[in-house]
């Protein structure tokens, strides 16, 4: 049985951490001047400035999202001025997703607040037990994941 107080329980941990870091991004980010990005872009962000003209499965697998979240991310997304579709030349039902300009510029000034969050989290903590937090999360994501199907 899960101990009652909040503190103790790993959702109520996990869920805070969430909400914290993300504030703090949104506020870096507005203060960075970059509004058009929102924590939630991430993802797909991270994986597009490494490989941009994806197919929108491919970009929601390597991002790891699910494609139940992809339309309106990619929605949002290009309402913002970040990235556009276009139907992939080879299969007339796909779609590539890429950057616009905005989207490309944007990658500076976003990995700047995201790595300044990040120290900030994360100060005090070795890069062992950083290393460690990051597969003990992997294996937890993979494990909510397989038991969500």
């Amino acid at each position: 049985m899960i101990d009652t107080n909040p503190i103790d329980c790993p959702y109520y941990l996990i869920s805070r951490v969430s909400l914290v870091v993300t504030s703090a991004l949104k506020k870096g980010f507005t203060e960075a001047g970059v509004t058009a990005v929102k924590p939630a872009y991430l993802g797909a962000l991270l994986t597009l400035w490494r490989e941009d003209g994806l197919k929108v499965i491919d970009l929601g697998r390597k991002a790891g999202l699910e494609p139940s979240t992809m339309t309106g991310l990619l929605d949002r997304m290009e309402r913002d001025a970040l990235l556009y579709r276009e139907a992939d030349p080879s299969d007339r039902r796909a779609q590539r997703i890429y950057l616009t300009a905005t989207g490309r510029e944007t990658k500076v000034p976003v990995l700047k607040v995201v790595d300044e969050v990040l120290a900030v989290v994360f100060k005090g903590i070795d890069e062992k037990e950083i290393r460690n937090t990051k597969n003990v999360l992997q294996r937890v994501l993979t494990n909510a994941q397989e038991g969500n199907r």
